[in-house]
């Protein structure tokens, strides 16, 4: 079954890459506990910050960006990244509800 919400955000990267923008695909990967969206969820962010889709809502959005355009910057191909409710940034980032969400960032061309 196609998602059309998955293939509106490929659509979206697409467009962003014919512009010659970097494009970072996140995935989450894995769950554990509350988490408002499923594993294959995804978000795509340019160089610029802006962003499309969801992998979590909230706060380690924001987070997921920042990543993102770290790995950018340092021309890096891919991170995997995790936010726990043990991490000390938890109520920060919005875990505050007892689960965990690992990401994986990606370029995309």
């Amino acid at each position: 079954m196609k998602n059309s919400f998955d293939e509106k955000i490929l659509d979206e990267a697409s467009d962003w890459l014919k512009a010659k923008q970097t494009v970072i695909l996140a995935t989450v990967i894995q769950t554990w506990g509350s988490s408002p969206r499923p594993v294959g969820s995804h978000m795509i962010i340019n160089d610029k910050g802006d962003f499309s889709g969801s992998v979590t809502g909230g706060c380690v959005e924001t987070a997921v960006v920042r990543e993102s355009l770290k790995i950018i910057k340092q021309n890096i191909p891919f991170k995997k990244i995790e936010f726990k409710v043990s991490n000390e940034n938890a109520w920060e980032v919005g875990l505050a509800c007892g689960g965990e969400v690992a990401i994986f960032l990606e370029h995309i061309n």
